[in-house]
């Protein structure tokens, strides 16, 4: 039986998961792979603060990466740092001396992506990061393998659990952003700093790496159209509800008139969908391929446990390819190659939408406002107007036909210039699909 080697970078909780289900599960680990795994150094700048679980007087703890990467007797190294710095040197530098690399770290990926898949391919050795998007859900190596004989159509997300959280409490409750944001850094549901959660740069970063593998092109971070869900009030949650809707924070990505489409944003989706019933916590990734026709992909997109066993998932591929002389696989790399396609502006996608106007009470605000967007090519479905909310304006809530991005922000630049009109229109997207 082979031995393979093993570096970790970081000894944080992802880290300290992926010990434990080593040390667990080696025996089975070993079966299934033909080869002993031995975690032959952990480099942490920490090496005395208790981890819960784990006793560090039994485990090869060292101070410096360099002892790590460094070690030409390791072959795969397991980045788990996080961050930019110095995680992308580290990455670099294990590869140029030829071992493998698994990681965790979605913004490094979506930051240095290309760079960092370059170097995977000029150096022969892979480069694997299932736990990047959705945590302990096998959503990349389903794209990257399970559908390959499909042309992805769509991808819809919710991916990322704090937001998800967010609105489902909102939506439980009632209660407003602000309210429940405190209750989810209370309960560790978000960080002290929210700001990469809550304004969807998360999403981005995980909707960045899925796409470019589900539609085998390299997409740019700075394409992606990110709007957080600070903005959405639990009035506007009701008033989803109430039109037969739910509220969540998308990724989406998807193929029209010869591009892609990637945006994160809040999104009303019918009560209905099954990613209407993901609450919590919980990711769900829904996929629609020509073949297969739609898929969806549910679970725990974070957490220790999940997440390790992502990571160790693909550590356990890669050693099995070690043990069996199998090369590295290019292919599961994402690349711009001839098909490449290219990413569609966000004012040019189609959509319809939801509009909640603080307008005046009296008679004709309604016709102005359907007059403005009627000018802009908009057409309303439905319209819902409730009580007096105060002495100056009553909320005007609309559904309207698919329109496009651009006539639409038009319209809410005149909507809002109009002197019956006492506050910024609410605007949150609709998909049906």
């Amino acid at each position: 039986m082979r031995d393979v080697k093993i570096g970790l970078l970081g000894l944080g909780t992802v880290g300290g998961g992926v010990v434990k289900i080593l040390e667990a599960h080696r025996a089975n680990l070993e079966q299934r792979t033909g080869a002993r795994l031995t975690l032959a150094a952990i480099a942490d700048a920490d090496l005395t603060r208790r981890r819960e679980g784990l006793d560090l007087s039994r485990l090869p703890m060292v101070d410096d990466a360099e002892k790590v990467l460094g070690d030409p007797a390791i072959q795969i190294v397991i980045e788990l740092i996080g961050g930019l710095e110095p995680a992308r040197t580290f990455v670099l530098r294990a590869m140029a001396a030829g071992k493998h690399v698994v990681t965790a770290n979605k913004a490094l990926l979506a930051h240095h992506g290309a760079e960092l898949y370059e170097e995977a391919r000029r150096r022969g050795v892979t480069l694997a990061f299932e736990a990047a998007v959705a945590g302990g859900i096998p959503l990349i190596r389903s794209v990257k393998e399970g559908l390959v004989a499909n042309r992805i159509l769509s991808c819809y997300g919710i991916v990322n659990g704090t937001c998800n959280y967010i609105l489902s409490k909102m939506t439980d409750a009632g209660e407003d952003f602000a309210v429940v944001l405190k209750e989810a850094q209370a309960h560790g549901y978000a960080e002290a700093d929210p700001t990469f959660d809550i304004e969807g740069v998360d999403s981005a970063h995980k909707l960045q790496i899925l796409a470019s593998l589900a539609f085998r092109t390299y997409v740019e971070l700075k394409d992606i159209y990110t709007e957080g869900i600070t903005a959405v009030t639990a009035q506007d949650i009701a008033y989803a509800r109430e039109l037969g809707y739910r509220i969540k924070l998308l990724a989406i990505a998807k193929s029209s008139d010869g591009g892609i489409e990637v945006r994160v944003h809040p999104t009303m989706i019918p009560a209905g969908s099954p990613l209407a019933a993901v609450s919590g916590v919980f990711n769900a990734v829904f996929i629609t391929g020509d073949s297969v026709g739609d898929l969806m992909f549910y679970g725990r997109g974070a957490g220790q446990m999940p997440t390790a066993s992502a990571v160790v998932s693909d550590t356990v591929e890669i050693a099995t390819r070690l043990a069996y002389g199998i090369p590295a696989l290019h292919l599961d790399l994402p690349a711009a190659g001839r098909a490449a396609l290219p990413p569609r502006p966000m004012e040019t996608i189609r959509s319809r939408y939801y509009l909640r106007v603080m307008a005046a009470d009296r008679p004709g605000v309604l016709s102005q406002v359907a007059g403005v967007l009627g000018r802009n090519n908009i057409s309303i479905i439905s319209v819902l107007q409730k009580g007096r909310a105060t002495a100056e304006a009553v909320p005007v809530v609309m559904m309207t036909h698919e329109a496009s991005e651009h006539e639409m922000r038009a319209a809410l630049a005149a909507i809002d210039r109009l002197p019956v009109v006492a506050a910024r229109t609410t605007m949150i997207r609709v998909e049906d699909a």
